[in-house]
């Protein structure tokens, strides 16, 4: 199921770009499915974090990711899936809100896109400097809200000794990258 979820978001994201980087798009699922892999979570878990982005931004539907991977993965999937119609604002308050209320499966999903999504604009920021923030919808003072809104989500409902490993390097990058 996982190198067929991994062929699916491949597929899926044919031809996009990074917003900050000339890299294939399609590097960033595969990273943050692989912390998943690494972190020792379940296929399902595994396999959304590959199509975590296929509703979101492609032709594809989370009515697809049911199809092909069953109502588990589509529900991990739409947990964080992002409903374009609304304000950044509004959108990021949701994830927010997600990563503070949801199960760990949920809160893992979140936290390994959001610690590639640092992990990649740091190593742009090292290259191009401040400006990597004009690539972004919400610049650097937004950004440093949602990001530390996020690590401070981590800690709602989980013991500090419970939580995955990644979930404090986030943390760490994010103490790194704004402060």
């Amino acid at each position: 199921m996982m190198e067929k979820a991994k062929a699916f978001a491949e597929e899926a994201h044919r031809g996009q770009k990074r917003k900050s980087s000339n890299e294939d798009y399609i590097v960033h699922p595969i990273r943050v499915a692989e912390i998943l892999k690494e972190a020792g979570y379940r296929d399902a878990v595994i396999c959304a974090g590959y199509l975590h982005d296929v509703a979101e931004d492609t032709e594809y539907s989370l009515d697809d990711i049911e199809k092909e991977f069953g109502v588990t993965v589509k529900n991990l999937v739409a947990s964080h899936t992002e409903d374009k119609s609304k304000s950044w604002q509004e959108r990021k308050q949701h994830t927010i809100d997600t990563v503070a209320s949801g199960s760990e499966e949920i809160k893992a999903l979140i936290i390994a896109d959001k610690l590639d999504n640092l992990r990649s604009l740091k190593k742009e920021m090292d290259i191009h400097g401040e400006v990597v923030w004009n690539f972004f919808n919400a610049g650097y003072d937004s950004q440093k809200w949602y990001n530390e809104s996020i690590a401070k989500a981590i800690e709602t409902g989980h013991s500090k000794n419970g939580a995955p490993l990644f979930f404090f390097d986030y943390r760490k990058l994010v103490k790194q990258t704004f402060d």
